[in-house]
């Protein structure tokens, strides 16, 4: 898949006005998953995701080193709230709009690794409904 296919599945997921809208929500939510997943699972994502997509997911510096922190979707909708400088409810719309694209984008096989890092109540959030 490419980035623009992928950023149009955000898009529709999100009702966002533009492209740039949309790969700044996108970058953010991956920012932050990056953050919540162990560093080789983010490795692994990234790998499988379109260039430029892949960066947010494989940091840089110490960033590459960090991953698998331990927090709950309420923090990541916090974190993601911080990066697109949105409202908590906004970037409740942000994290589903990207994390449902993400089994259209990658295997089944890694977004099962990807969701059993997560506590349960990010399940849903894999699923277009969110």
């Amino acid at each position: 898949m490419r980035d623009d296919e992928f950023l149009a599945l955000v898009r529709d997921q999100g009702g966002y006005r533009d492209q740039d809208e949309t790969r700044k929500v996108t970058e953010a939510v991956l920012g932050v998953l990056a953050a919540r997943i162990t560093a080789d699972e983010a490795q692994d994502l990234a790998d499988q995701m379109p260039t430029p997509l892949d960066r947010p997911l494989r940091g840089s510096g110490a960033d590459a080193e960090a991953g698998g922190e331990a927090f709950g979707v309420e923090e990541f909708y916090r974190r993601v709230a911080e990066r697109t400088s949105s409202r908590t409810e906004d970037a409740r719309t942000h994290t589903a709009a990207v994390l449902s694209a993400l089994p259209q984008a990658v295997s089944a096989g890694q977004v099962r690794h990807v969701v059993t890092q997560l506590p349960e109540d990010f399940a849903a959030l894999f699923t277009p409904e969110g």
